[in-house]
């Protein structure tokens, strides 16, 4: 796993203890799931909005807000990014299609 991916995580899941006062993350874990999916919402907005925009400091940008707020929401469910980067292991290579389809059946 990526280094920084790492740390973060370390961070966010420290967070969870701090008090909603010292710490954005913390006050957002103290908000509760709406206010995470909310933001984590507004920052998928930004970045389709800069996506569009096709400047590329603006998309680098709000995708690494996208992500972020992506790592809150795993932290607060206590799902450890490696789970996200080996599903993503194991998808590579497979036709999107048919990676799609395989879960249609399920």
């Amino acid at each position: 796993m990526s280094d920084i991916i790492t740390k973060l995580n370390h961070v966010l899941n420290e967070r969870k203890h701090a008090d909603a006062d010292s710490s954005y993350v913390a006050s957002l874990y103290a908000a509760g799931i709406d206010k995470i999916l909310k933001k984590l919402g507004e920052e998928a907005v930004e970045t389709v909005i800069a996506g569009k925009g096709g400047v590329r400091d603006e998309i680098i940008y709000e995708t690494a807000d996208l992500w972020f707020h992506s790592l809150v929401l795993l932290a607060h469910n206590d799902i450890d990014p490696q789970l996200i980067l080996d599903e993503l292991d194991r998808r590579f290579g497979l036709s999107g299609l048919d990676e799609k389809a395989s879960r249609s059946k399920e």
